[in-house]
């Protein structure tokens, strides 16, 4: 059972503005270009300007991304890849980071009636499930939200439940840490565009490799349709915005493909993580920011896929996906004078040309650990075996899952 210790008011008090604020001001360590001193995550060769790959050709040749990675989900083998560690940002990709947070602390069936105050704090332009105040919905039925529609009202409700939002956006900047993922600022749980939040085509990878071993995680973003809560005995059906699993808007679906997750706002264009299965191997791609708008970036995701599948057996690994520090990984952060150096340096979004690892260093802890406070017991995660089976704040801006060809959520 999920510990049921009262929120503590202090953090329950916070205001979105709140939240915001103390997100930001979490201190990263913004190195510069990978050296010796502040070694490149998962390998020198990810940090290069130029496309990566080794021992296999006939890579697509019509890629627009401006950052884009294929990696073996069961060896972490980083197949090839361009500007992998490129800061750019990931719209509502970045709820793969909150699905890795927050998944484990709740049950599935746990229920939660949704008050004004749970829904008070969604930016203008999110992309929307549906969720009401005076509805009781579960846990899965929120999950599936997230996962399927991309609603920022689904995760602000689930954010909330969490012990707020201050205390959900210090988690998931202290997972990102966790996970080695340290290109990545977590400013909002939903991955609105915020001035500051970045990710990169490396971490979103990470992120969803780490999910996937989670069977809800898994269950979740391989649902194709489901029927949502409107209140009584009313439902009404919500279907997932990733195209290649759906083929919506004439996009082929793609044989074998699992999930993951997509996201768009018209400040940050398109970005996907896709992972699919073929022949007994899964692999994981990461495409962000292609020139092409609409259903260009799960045509390129797909063309990496099949890439993958067919010369990627050839290739030769140009890099690795790390593992969680907390499951043995071995570190590869800046420690000792080297931290210290980096530390002040001041974060900023990645304008397409960076390629620096950011790392929370020094007071970054505690303050972490101040947004943190409050004692709550998180049960062990559920795990799978094997591989079978989206502007600057206050700007309104489109995000996934509209039905114009684009999605509409800033996340």
């Amino acid at each position: 059972m999920r510990d049921s210790s009262p929120v503590p008011p202090r953090a329950a008090q916070l205001s979105r503005r709140a939240a915001l604020g103390l997100a930001a001001a979490l201190p990263l360590a913004a190195a510069s270009p990978a050296s010796a001193a502040t070694p490149v995550i998962g390998g020198e060769r990810l940090a290069r300007a130029d496309v990566q790959v080794r021992g296999a050709t006939g890579l697509p040749k019509r890629l627009t991304a401006r950052s884009w990675l294929v990696a073996d989900h069961q060896s972490g083998e980083v197949l090839a890849s361009y500007h992998a560690h490129t800061h750019l940002a990931p719209a509502s990709t970045l709820k793969m980071l909150f699905a890795d947070t927050v998944l484990k602390n709740f049950e599935r069936t746990e229920r939660h009636r949704v008050t004004d105050a749970d829904l008070a704090d969604i930016p203008a332009g999110s992309s929307m499930v549906g969720v009401k105040p005076g509805i009781t919905y579960t846990v899965e039925q929120l999950c599936l939200g997230v996962f399927l529609r991309s609603g920022n009202d689904a995760v602000h409700v689930l954010s909330h439940m969490n012990g707020g939002l201050a205390r959900t956006i210090a988690q998931m900047q202290a997972k990102a840490q966790d996970l080695q993922a340290l290109d990545t600022h977590v400013v909002s749980p939903d991955g609105f565009d915020h001035k500051g939040q970045v990710s990169s085509a490396y971490d979103l990878t990470l992120f969803a490799r780490h999910g996937l071993a989670d069977a809800d995680f898994r269950a979740y973003c391989h649902t194709k349709t489901a029927n949502f809560p409107a209140g009584g005995k009313k439902t009404f059906q919500i279907q997932n915005t990733d195209r290649l699993l759906t083929g919506a808007w004439g996009v082929p679906t793609y044989d074998g493909l699992i999930g993951v997750k997509n996201g768009y706002t018209s400040n940050a264009g398109n970005t996907f993580t896709g992972a699919a299965t073929r022949g007994g191997r899964t692999l994981l791609v990461t495409v962000m920011h292609p020139k092409s708008g609409g259903s260009g970036v799960y045509e390129e995701t797909a063309a990496l896929l099949d890439w993958g599948f067919k010369e990627g057996a050839k290739a030769r690994s140009v890099g690795t996906l790390v593992d969680p520090l907390s499951e043995g990984g071995a570190s590869a952060a800046p420690t000792g004078k080297a931290a210290k150096a980096a530390a002040g340096a001041p974060a900023t979004a990645a304008d397409g040309g960076g390629s620096s690892s950011w790392g929370l260093v020094g007071g970054a802890g505690g303050a972490v650990a101040l947004l943190a406070g409050g004692a709550y017991a998180w049960r062990r995660r559920r795990r799978v075996v094997g591989d079978e089976v989206e502007a600057p704040e206050g700007r309104q801006e489109r995000q996934d899952g509209q039905d114009d060809g684009q999605e509409r959520h800033q996340g």
